[in-house]
């Protein structure tokens, strides 16, 4: 038996399994937690806006910056550090950098 795609000759639009596949759960996890994700890819090929979001940055800090390419904007994001890893490697070496007075360096 058709179903009702088949039947009124529509093409089903892709659900969230369907476009993230085995990573649809982690997607809608951080969608929650920060927007909503853009299109991963154009014409296959990876988009900036995809990469900023998956790093927590707000929307357009490298990829609305005037007369950067989708090459360079790739590259900055690549060689960036993500501001959720960088926290918690300083709030894991705080201890480490303790002042003399006991108090902490970094907070």
């Amino acid at each position: 038996m058709p179903s009702q795609h088949q039947q009124l000759g529509s093409v089903p639009q892709p659900g969230p399994e369907r476009q993230w596949g085995p990573y649809a759960a982690a997607i809608t996890r951080w969608e929650r937690l920060t927007r909503p994700a853009p299109a991963p890819t154009v014409e296959g090929r990876l988009r900036p806006e995809f990469v900023e979001w998956m790093q927590g940055l707000p929307a357009g800090w490298v990829t609305h910056t005037p007369g950067l390419g989708r090459p360079a904007a790739l590259t900055l994001l690549g060689n960036g550090v993500v501001p959720q890893q960088a926290h918690e490697a300083l709030r894991l070496l705080v201890p480490e950098f303790a002042c003399a007075h006991g108090e902490h360096a970094v907070r």
